[in-house]
């Protein structure tokens, strides 16, 4: 028994030594994505999370009543702005200006992958959305106008596809690692706040929310590996390289 221990061992050794460090953890993060979209997708669609999702959007509202949001009005209208970064129109107006950087510095299979994921995200999100149909929260008002399906955020979503591909394009333009850390930092604090925006306004069930993150996550990373793959090959600017 220890001896074949020891030969699997081994073999994992080999095998995941001749895996790019990068590429191990973009695959298991991508995995690890899929996998939490669709355990929770699986628990809201046997309804075990009603109770849960209702009782967090509950405790954001005044116990006497539910139209009126903890913090006033003061923080209702902060939030509906950081709500908006995750947007169609900031989202398209931030892709847009990357892409214009992009395709002014000459890298355009660069702006043409960062407008694949963006646009690609955005598909993603409309055809999870059109197959799990889950209704908006009823529970609580909803503080601003919200169509389509609820389940994932689509808000939470495109905010994970866009500023973590942001981040990360910037994040290659530094040296330091702490400067790097910052970057990545700031782009996953940004995506927090679109999805707990949500929440707190009423549109999304918490568990759509972090739905929407392991979605946006996962095919964040999935489009940067592809990237990084092609331009191994010279199919794409170095300046994407992660």
């Amino acid at each position: 028994m220890r001896d074949r221990f020891l030969t699997l061992a081994r073999r994992a050794r080999d095998a995941v030594g001749g895996i790019d460090l990068v590429v191990m953890l973009s695959i298991l993060a991508v995995v690890g994505g899929a996998w939490g979209f669709l355990e929770i997708a699986d628990e809201v669609s046997e309804g075990d999370t009603v109770k849960l999702d209702e009782r967090i959007l509950m405790a954001l509202r005044s116990p006497d009543d539910p139209s009126d949001p903890i913090g006033g009005p003061v923080v209702e209208e902060l939030v509906r702005d950081l709500t908006a970064m995750g947007g169609v129109a900031i989202i398209g107006l931030v892709t847009a200006s990357t892409v214009g950087f992009l395709l002014m510095d000459r890298k355009y299979h660069a702006a043409a992958l960062v407008l694949a994921a963006t646009v690609g995200g955005q598909l993603v999100s409309s055809t999870l959305k059109g197959l799990y149909d889950r209704p908006r929260p009823s529970v609580v008002p909803h503080l601003m106008h919200a169509s389509q399906a609820s389940f994932p955020s689509g808000h939470s979503l495109l905010a994970a596809v866009t500023y973590l591909t942001l981040g990360a394009l910037l994040a290659r333009l530094v040296e330091r690692p702490a400067l790097k850390l910052y970057i990545v930092a700031v782009a996953a604090s940004i995506t927090a706040l679109v999805g707990l925006s949500r929440i707190y306004l009423g549109v999304h069930y918490p568990t759509d929310v972090l739905a929407g993150w392991c979605a946006g996550m996962a095919w964040a990373i999935l489009c940067w590996e592809a990237a990084r793959w092609l331009q191994r090959r010279g199919m794409v600017e170095a300046s994407i390289e992660a």
